[in-house]
């Protein structure tokens, strides 16, 4: 059986007052042996190998209860744990002065544009400059959601751009979560895609979990065996020959669903380097052409992925709110690039 094959969710990343970060893991009952720190790489984001290797020298990195070295070779039903260090807990959420482009606030919400690069909130690898510690130095008190991140009611990936609406009032938090639980609130993305999409419109349906060969990574399960069923509606908005500029509307919120959805179509985001889309997927084998998008790649250094449009109920007002963020400059430049190569092409 391949390494990893129903392999369960992570037990859970666990922060304690102790000042540590804890992680559990049960390898599954087909688990190949595999190097210890080569499993914990597939499972903790952002964790370094030399980092976990050096948890293991420090004797964190715990089998069944007994410490473990680097090269402890993972084996079926192996319980594997393993203790970073990292400031106290309540460190997590100080107060930060970042710069935060704020699109809309009243007494209850506030609408943020968050710059590619900006990690919402603060986890493994990601202490400070988070969204959520740039909102606290801006707002003396947010309210807790259920897994204790003040103010959040959904969230977008680190190097995706664009819309978050964040609660000031419980009560605000309240409604808000209902409706994206109830599919009311409104999500339309823009992305450019590597290939050209051949029908103008069309609907992603998939249960969407964690990939068991890399547990970073999120995949589609089109059985139903795994995930979280998932749907995404896409339409062109532009062929542009070998990619395509595409708006996706979510009709449900799973961890990377845009871009595990596009992916099992063929349709992988340009320049998203968790899901292969940092080669060259679609064009000629000319070196004028690679160097061409090479160049788009430096342009663009993240997935090409902003949230555009945001529209909800007012959580206490009887009125509906749209909102919209223009596409970043990074990602336009690269689209205007695409356009002008496109435009000078037969394809």
């Amino acid at each position: 059986m391949e390494e990893g094959k129903k392999n369960s969710e992570p037990l859970a990343p666990v922060d304690e007052a102790e000042g540590f970060e804890h992680f559990a893991f049960k390898a599954d009952p087909g688990q190949e042996p595999l190097r210890v720190d080569k499993f914990l790489m597939n499972r903790i984001e952002n964790a370094s190998r030399n980092k976990i290797q050096q948890a293991a020298k420090s004797g964190a990195i715990k089998v069944n209860g007994s410490a473990v070295k680097p090269n402890y070779k993972v084996k079926p039903d192996d319980l594997v744990k393993v203790v970073f260090s990292y400031p106290p807990h309540e460190n997590l959420l100080v107060p930060e002065a970042l710069p935060l482009d704020i699109v809309f606030e009243d007494d209850d919400l506030v609408i943020v544009n968050k710059n590619a690069g900006m990690v919402v909130h603060p986890g493994h690898g990601n202490y400070t400059g988070t969204l959520i510690n740039g909102l606290l130095h801006h707002f003396e008190q947010l309210p807790i959601n259920s897994s204790n991140r003040p103010g959040l009611v959904h969230r977008i990936d680190k190097d995706t751009s664009g819309l978050l609406v964040v609660a000031k009032t419980d009560v605000a938090m309240a409604a808000l979560a209902k409706q994206f639980h109830d599919k009311t609130a409104s999500r339309k993305y823009t992305a450019l895609v590597w290939g050209n999409v051949q029908e103008n419109e069309g609907t992603v349906e998939g249960h969407i979990g964690r990939n068991p060969k890399n547990r970073l990574q999120m995949m589609v399960f089109p059985d139903g065996s795994a995930g979280k069923n998932g749907i995404t509606h896409y339409s062109v908005i532009e062929r542009l020959g070998y990619v395509t500029l595409i708006e996706c509307r979510l009709e449900t919120g799973r961890t990377h669903q845009i871009r595990a959805h596009m992916k099992s179509i063929g349709h992988t985001l340009f320049n998203d380097a968790r899901y292969g889309g940092d080669a060259l997927l679609k064009g000629t084998t000319f070196t004028k052409y690679k160097q061409f998008v090479q160049n788009c790649f430096r342009i663009l250094p993240r997935q090409a992925l902003h949230a555009q449009t945001l529209g909800f109920q007012h959580p206490t007002q009887n009125k509906w709110l749209d909102f919209e963020a223009p596409i970043p400059e990074d990602m336009s430049v690269a689209i205007d690039k695409w356009r002008n190569y496109a435009q000078h092409k037969q394809f």
